[in-house]
């Protein structure tokens, strides 16, 4: 596994150096992984990755590119909007050749379109961000501070917010409020990879009989 560059487009022109994770041995075979979004994308990340070790071992390139102003970017979050995600992962998609696609999570809504491909465990945006809120409105309540649901939500819609640590800008939140995954690939449920969802656990965790369910799911995929 080595990490590689690839040139992601601005939203006012040019392109910046974004890092991707990849298994490349220039196979046929080419699969783009698209993350989990936010706290999600970190508790998911070891599974994810070694699920990539056990498909570059059947045979299959992986590759696992940063979203913008997240993991090891260093373009700022709260410039960000949906329409750059997945302008990034049209890019991504283009720069590595791949042949397969499969988001992960929140992930799903930004798979590019026109290639055959998977959503494991795909989430509405709602449910994202219901959780995201909730989790601050905790933290504000251990931090004596009252906090509500409707309110939060209409400060997001009109100047931004920062929940769970992420600053997102009122047009990422306007734009990415109603967004659903698209219906054009197969879904991978948590039943078919078996015990309960990582993203449900209070730390990161690993999951490695997660991953070879995962892992064979997409090599029979890919392959079969």
């Amino acid at each position: 596994m080595t990490p590689a560059s690839w040139p992601c487009p601005l939203p006012a022109g040019g392109f910046v150096n974004e890092l991707a994770l990849c298994f490349d041995r220039n196979r046929a075979a080419r699969l783009l992984i698209v993350p989990a979004l936010f706290d999600e994308g970190n508790k998911l990340r070891r599974v994810t990755v070694e699920s990539m070790r056990r498909l570059d071992a059947a045979g299959i390139d992986c590759i696992l590119p940063d979203l913008p102003g997240c993991n090891e970017s260093l373009q700022p979050l709260d410039r960000q909007t949906p329409e750059v995600w997945r302008s990034a992962m049209d890019a991504a998609a283009t720069q590595f050749r791949a042949t397969h696609v499969v988001g992960i999570r929140g992930g799903c809504m930004f798979t590019p379109q026109g290639l055959p491909g998977w959503h494991y465990a795909p989430v509405k945006a709602t449910s994202i961000l219901r959780q995201m809120l909730r989790a601050r409105i905790l933290a504000s309540r251990e931090a004596g501070r009252e906090e509500n649901r409707e309110d939060l939500t209409r400060l997001a819609r009109e100047q931004g917010i920062e929940i769970a640590g992420y600053p997102l800008s009122p047009e990422f939140w306007r734009e990415f409020e109603p967004m659903i995954a698209a219906q054009n690939a197969r879904v991978i449920e948590q039943a078919e990879v078996g015990g309960s969802g990582l993203w449900l656990r209070a730390e990161p965790d690993e999951a490695p009989e997660q991953a070879d369910a995962l892992a064979a799911i997409l090599t029979w995929g890919v392959t079969g």
